[in-house]
């Protein structure tokens, strides 16, 4: 180590050669014949590190986009030298060798997928790449869009950011000549390349709240009924107490109600409440199975005012019973006819 370090502050101290006519190969399994002078060999690598910026507390049912920046902290650990250097030429390539060989920290084409351990978070973005990411230096944000079940329990979920990277692993260099003027003459490199990959966890909290669903619902009607009930049975199933709560349907045609709410008081954490609501059926209803979309509004625990994620009703509508109207009014007429021949008769 004492004698690279020599050695590359004697080449550093040197002037620098200009180079013309350069050409670069980015190596894989095929190294050109005329590259095989290598005057360093540096040891280091990228190491990558990943940050949500901005707040990781989220609620349940919230569709959000996490902002995640990337901050690369590797760099170079050692270097040493691998050749003597004795000529001009062998001098200014390995000055110029040496200078590339700093962007062994530096990591390549990453992509970046994040990866949900939970089916109650789900990740909805694609991946995203970044270029490159120097050593000591900070991404500006990628953006992952995910959605968090509506009944997500409280508590704390993982993410998983995985990375998959290059990174320089070494440099070769050659040259045709040096001329003391005009510096290097067909300068060529070749760069090396590993690939790498990390997986990251990432962190973010469901907060606790209050949270319903429908335990027990339903109603079966006729078209043309007056003052049908709903009957529903709500349950907290949150973490958090809710208070004056007040349960509430909408309504859509064929349905009309003069009572789409229903005060159902305090509920607590596992506690039960039933809600009655009355609604009238148009007469042309068609006869099928409709959904009407309840909600609860509530006040939580730091007194701000709340409304719950939608909850459906199912409710069956038949067709009305058969009419018996007209054959009532008909036998009427019969009646009236038959009773009237009758008098005419014993007159």
């Amino acid at each position: 180590m004492q004698r690279a370090a020599i050695y590359f502050a004697v080449i550093i101290i040197l002037a620098t050669f200009p180079i013309i006519n350069s050409k670069e190969y980015i190596v894989g399994d095929y190294v050109p014949s005329d590259l095989l002078d290598d005057y360093w060999a540096f040891y280091g690598a990228p190491f990558l590190d990943a940050k949500i910026i901005g707040t990781n507390h989220l609620e349940r049912g919230d569709n959000v986009t996490l902002f995640v920046s990337l901050t690369n902290s590797g760099g170079r650990i050692n270097y040493e030298s691998t050749k003597i250097v004795a000529t001009p030429l062998q001098k200014a390539l390995a000055v110029a060798e040496a200078a590339m060989e700093w962007d062994v920290g530096n990591a390549l084409g990453i992509t970046a997928t994040l990866r949900s351990t939970s089916d109650l978070i789900e990740v909805k973005s694609a991946d995203q790449v970044i270029d490159s990411l120097k050593s000591i230096e900070k991404s500006d944000p990628m953006e992952f869009i995910i959605q968090i079940n509506d009944h997500a329990p409280a508590g704390q979920y993982i993410l998983n950011l995985d990375l998959y990277y290059e990174y320089q692993d070494n440099v070769q260099v050659a040259a045709e000549g040096l001329d003391p003027d005009l510096g290097l003459q067909e300068f060529k490199v070749a760069r090396y390349h590993k690939s790498a990959n990390q997986s990251i966890p990432l962190i973010i909290v469901v907060e606790p709240a209050a949270n319903f669903d429908i335990i027990q619902s339903g109603a079966e009607m006729s078209a043309g009924q007056k003052k049908g009930l709903i009957e529903v049975t709500y349950k907290n199933i949150g973490e958090e107490p809710a208070d004056n709560a007040i349960a509430r349907i909408s309504i859509f045609k064929p349905f009309a109600s003069a009572r789409d709410q229903s005060y159902i008081g305090s509920i607590e954490p596992g506690q039960e409440k039933n809600a009655t609501f009355e609604v009238d059926v148009d007469e042309d209803a068609i006869s099928k199975n409709y959904s009407i979309n309840s909600e609860i509004k509530y006040t939580d625990i730091d007194g701000n005012s709340m409304i719950s994620d939608s909850m459906k009703i199912p409710v069956a509508v038949s067709s009305a019973g058969p009419s018996y109207t007209l054959p009532a009014l008909i036998l009427l007429i019969l009646l009236l006819a038959g009773g009237y021949t009758l008098k005419r008769k014993k007159a």
